[in-house]
């Protein structure tokens, strides 16, 4: 493409960046607090100064590495008082970056994520998406591997402490788990990971779609984790297999939660329970458990998160020729990733705002017709959000041989000790600077202590996790 074509003009950093936002951004630091890479990263990345890069020279911007470093998880956008979308903004830069050759910093960018961010290749793949940019995911990820693979040769791994008699139990092998059992080990430390599925990777294996990680992918990052020393018990569930207690008998120094929230919310109307009817969760497992389905021609899928979308391009993916989202608020309140919503649209997933599911019929048994009702915003409730208020008289039916129900997870927590505090919302009460549960020596993050969330923000919290663990074994005299 000519350069003429290329150059970043006035207007679009105008229209973009909405000048008029812009003016209001008093640099609070909200976007930058919010960023997980800015932690993970620290020196090398800040949003907020490369946003100001852009709006005062975004050519030199195009030789940045921190260009390339934006991991997608919208953080910053939720919490910005002025709802500036940096993620996007950040992606038209790249994408002019790409279609003038300037992807050079991409490789310096691949390797920051890979000295400093554990699971180089499933993050660079789910979080970072150098494809959406116009580049070719496969090359990427063949660059990334190569960098870890540079990176394995020349460093030295250390050996379990024997002497020392110390060990550490991971509960739940998902990235937050993987994350801390990866630091601690690199720092000598003997780790046992206790996972409730038959393969370790959490809900990276259960419920994200083969086509976003292929599990051969998954599989290899957590044998070089294995290959640090790290023993992983997989069909081992806490609380079933072995309780809580028995892990203190056991002489386990310290403890990580990172269960996740492998348990779906209950959608409370009638017909739940018809065939035809899965949970979002269920129905993403045994999508990448390669079972064999039976996908409905004309799919329903209620919900609004990442779930939702997951589940609803994975059943286009098998075969249903129709396939819609009902969310009970507008695409503004939807806590899906706006970018993974844009991109359900344009492989033709269907999505209908202000509705909600009322009751779902059924003919011999299985699903057939779903009602809705029409919805309002009112005020905000206690999620910020406006409430969904149903309008009188506008009930509805459609047509439907599958539902799925994406309408939230949370963490299966009952294994806990009553010494560990819970949030209201069912969450491990963590202090946000060490990630301690009420009982000490007990650590927790992910999704476990936070809701369902991203990969990236899941790896943050085990990072900080080990750290505060490490801290406190040395403080055990270990």
């Amino acid at each position: 493409m000519e350069a003429s074509k290329t150059i970043i003009s006035k207007e679009d950093i105008k229209r973009l960046l909405d000048v008029e936002k812009l003016k209001y951004c008093f640099e609070c630091g909200i976007c930058t607090a919010s960023c997980p890479m800015a932690e993970l990263l620290v020196k090398d990345y800040n949003p907020r100064s490369l946003l100001e890069k852009i709006f005062l020279n975004p050519e030199d911007v195009l030789a940045s590495d921190e260009l390339w470093l934006c991991a997608w998880c919208y953080r910053c956008y939720k919490r910005c008082p002025q709802a500036l979308k940096l993620p996007e903004i950040f992606l038209f830069i790249r994408t002019t970056a790409t279609k003038r050759g300037c992807t050079k910093p991409l490789e310096g960018a691949l390797q920051k994520i890979v000295e400093n961010v554990p699971l180089p290749l499933v993050t660079t793949l789910v979080c970072f998406h150098p494809e959406r940019a116009g580049l070719d995911k496969d090359e990427i990820l063949e660059k990334t591997e190569r960098f870890r693979d540079e990176r394995l040769k020349k460093g030295k791994r250390k050996k379990a402490l024997k002497s020392s008699g110390i060990k550490i139990a991971v509960i739940g092998s998902g990235p937050a788990g993987l994350t801390v059992a990866h630091e601690l080990a690199r720092k000598g430390r003997k780790v046992t990971i206790f996972e409730a599925l038959p393969e370790p990777g959490g809900m990276m294996r259960k419920c994200i779609p083969e086509y976003r990680l292929p599990k051969k992918v998954l599989t290899k990052e957590i044998q070089l984790i294995k290959d640090l020393g790290v023993e992983i018990k997989t069909g081992i569930t806490i609380g079933k297999d072995l309780i809580f207690d028995d892990l203190l008998k056991e002489g386990y120094n310290a403890i990580f939660l990172g269960v996740g929230a492998h348990k779906s919310q209950e959608l409370k109307i009638e017909g739940g329970d018809l065939k035809g009817v899965i949970h979002a969760l269920d129905f993403l497992w045994s999508a990448n458990s390669g079972k064999r389905m039976e996908i409905g021609k004309n799919v329903v899928v209620i919900g609004g998160g990442n779930v939702a979308i997951d589940a609803a391009k994975t059943a286009l993916r098998k075969g249903a020729k129709e396939v819609t989202i009902l969310y009970r608020r507008s695409r503004e309140e939807m806590p899906a990733n706006p970018w993974e919503v844009k991109e359900a649209e344009k492989e033709g997933v269907k999505i209908e705002f202000l509705v909600a599911p009322k009751k779902i019929f059924g003919k011999n048994g299985r699903v057939s017709t779903i009602e809705c009702i029409r919805m309002q915003l009112g005020e905000p409730d206690e999620s910020g959000r406006r409430k969904p208020i149903p309008i009188e008289g506008s009930e509805f039916t459609r047509k439907t041989d599958m539902v799925i129900l994406a309408i939230g997870e949370a963490p299966d927590l009952k294994f806990l000790p009553k010494e560990i505090e819970l949030n209201e919302d069912g969450t491990v009460w963590v202090n946000p600077i060490t990630m301690e549960t009420s009982l000490r020596g007990v650590f927790a993050g992910g999704d476990a202590a936070t809701g369902p969330a991203t990969v990236i923000e899941a790896v943050r919290a085990g990072k900080r996790a080990a750290t505060s663990i490490e801290k406190y074994l040395r403080s055990l005299g270990g």
